[in-house]
């Protein structure tokens, strides 16, 4: 081995550990990679930033631009109402129902989001049908996964590996290329799930906190699932308070959340209430503080007792409203305040509760955020709304049934249908190749305003770019050091004298591993080339083998922090670790099984 070879073996280490520890933001180790590789002189600077400039950061931004018109328009949302519809009250039926719709969404846009939008969805047909939501989510995250072995514009690794086969001078993957074996995967993993993997899975909660879930989707229910209704009081003003006297009047250990002002005909105007406003005879005021500073503060003659909760919240509910969400495990809000963190643009939200551990927040306004906590957050409607776009940031588990939410731009509903089905069209047909058809379906959906050019821009997550940028000159990396050519001659020397079918085993065994360290993308770019380089050592077809990395990178099943698909349905489903393990370790041997035997059948060796 050359120390060439040596520095790149121990970079990739590295970068595995730092993935792993989740410390460091995966784009800032592609970032240091693509450093380490520049300043060695293992790689020029222009090759160290070549993967700046390949075609797959182009196809992954326009993809993203794409499932957001697929949200913004009400198009997967109306996915997830069907299944309300026509899925009946059956456990069998609406798992089957979930894990095809969760798959077939996600073979079209991003797999994450589709996790983010489906989640309240599943968590209401639950409730409304008196089955356990833990037995819903899980799955439906593994459809996810599955998804992304439908189709070549699913996944970023997809793209990767058609790439690295185009480097190598063969035909890419067309879009439908591997949907057998992924549809194969879907009908195995969903067989899995009904006679086994669902009596495996159970919420793990007391009755009251599952009555606590159930009832959260109202008003009432969500204040008290955040532990409002021992944290808050409704108070009508009886005397005027400057804006200067509001401060003192609350002290350190109560704030004022909304203002009810009366207005014309019996009506109170509702606003979230700020510094520098002034209370008037007959506001009333919902204040959240501690049992004895709310009991203190209700003994004040500035104040008198008023209706409840329960029967106040009706006459603002038009006007200002809650949201249910959970901090998403990539939002850049993590080890911060929300109103700190960049990109929330939604300033008029307020964290009125917060739930950690199952625990209520005393101070949920204050509180630096992890990964996992549950929010309420309280606004005006549209504010509401906007905050909740962002799937990498928050993702929303439920509004309160007093309100129906409207998809932003369902006026687009039947455009987005159509640009999808044309972009389909244009690739199957091969009239255009496919980067040239996903990049005229994003300019598409701005043109046809099915979203606006700041929301497509807003949609491209810059850390996902960086990070298949940063990476792919690592795999380069590692054929000009001859590492790729090590590890082929260690792979086949281990295998022997066996069959194909092992080495592609031993392919899929790699990469699922490497999966466990690394992020999908990062895997499917290290193993891309070793496959190819195994498959023309062996004198056979690279395409079977391909398939093998392709199909590996996405069964990220066996880990609830392998990737933000399945981190995402960790709390609302009370999962533990366990519980991954159980499912995820024997749906990864399945999925690897069904590859191995059906990936030479499609392309023979």
């Amino acid at each position: 081995m050359t120390n060439e070879a040596g520095f790149v073996f121990a970079l990739i280490a590295v970068a595995g550990v730092l993935m792993a520890s989740n410390r460091v933001r995966y784009d800032f180790v592609a970032l240091i990679v693509v450093l380490a590789l520049a300043l060695s002189g293992t790689l020029t600077i222009g090759e160290s930033l070549s993967g700046f400039g390949n075609s797959v950061v182009i196809l992954v931004a326009c993809l993203l631009v794409l499932g957001e018109m697929l949200d913004r328009t009400g198009v997967a949302r109306a996915v997830g109402d069907a299944i309300m519809r026509h899925g009946g009250r059956g456990e069998t039926g609406l798992l089957v129902l979930i894990m095809i719709s969760t798959a077939l969404l996600g073979s079209v846009m991003s797999s994450t989001a589709v996790v983010a939008i489906f989640i309240p969805v599943i968590l209401r047909i639950a409730q409304e049908t008196a089955n356990d939501k833990a037995r819903f989510l899980m799955p439906m995250s593994y459809a996810a996964l599955i998804s992304g072995m439908l189709t070549l514009i699913a996944t970023p690794p997809n793209l990767v590996v058609s790439d690295e086969l185009v480097a190598q001078g063969y035909q890419p993957f067309g879009l439908f290329s591997f949907f057998l074996i992924g549809a194969s995967v879907l009908v195995v993993a969903v067989l899995f799930v009904l006679f086994w993997g669902r009596y495996r899975l159970k919420t793990k909660s007391t009755p009251d906190e599952q009555e606590f879930a159930i009832s959260g989707t109202t008003l009432a229910g969500m204040w008290e699932t955040f532990g409002l209704d021992r944290h808050s009081a409704t108070l009508k003003v009886t005397a005027k308070v400057l804006s200067e006297g509001v401060d003192k009047l609350t002290g350190s250990g109560t704030a004022i959340l909304v203002r009810l002002r009366p207005g014309a005909k019996g009506k109170y105007l509702a606003a979230m209430f700020r510094e520098g406003m002034e209370l008037l005879p007959g506001d009333i005021v919902f204040i959240r503080g501690s049992q004895d500073a709310l009991a203190e503060l209700s003994t004040n003659a500035l104040f008198a007792k008023t209706l409840g909760f329960q029967k106040s919240s009706a006459v603002w509910i038009d006007q200002l409203g809650l949201a249910d969400v959970l901090i998403h495990p990539e939002a850049n809000v993590i080890g911060r305040q929300m109103h700190d963190a960049p990109g929330f643009e939604s300033k008029g939200i307020e964290i009125v509760g917060l739930v950690r551990n199952s625990e209520p927040v005393e101070h949920p306004n204050t509180a630096v955020l992890q990964s996992g906590d549950r929010l309420m957050l309280a606004g005006s409607w549209e504010d509401l709304d906007r905050a909740v776009e962002r799937h990498d940031m928050l993702v929303l588990l439920s509004f309160p049934n007093e309100r129906t939410s409207v998809p932003p731009a369902a006026k687009g509903f039947w455009a987005s249908i159509a640009i999808m089905a044309t972009m389909v069209a244009l690739t199957v047909s091969e009239l255009v190749s496919i980067t040239t058809a996903v990049l005229m379906a994003a300019v598409a959906a701005v043109l046809l305003r099915t979203l606006s050019a700041e929301d497509a821009y807003r949609a491209v997550k810059l850390p996902s770019l960086v990070l298949i940028a940063g990476m792919l000159p690592l795999a380069d990396a590692l054929q000009a050091t001859g590492g790729s050519d090590i590890i082929v001659d260690q792979l086949l020397y281990l295998v022997g004298e066996a069959s194909p079918r092992a080495v592609m085993a031993a392919i899929f065994v790699l990469t699922a591993l490497l999966g466990l360290v690394l992020s999908n993308t990062a895997s499917a770019v290290l193993v891309a080339p070793i496959a190819i380089s195994a498959a023309e050592a062996l004198g056979i077809s690279p395409y079977p083998v391909a398939l093998c990395v392709l199909i590996a990178a996405s069964a990220s099943f066996s880990t609830p922090i392998s990737t933000p698909v399945v981190t995402l349905v960790v709390a609302p489903g009370g999962y533990s670790f366990a519980d991954f393990l159980k499912l995820g370790v024997p749906l990864t041997i399945l999925t690897g099984t069904v590859a191995v035997i059906i990936a030479p059948m499609l392309f023979p060796y």
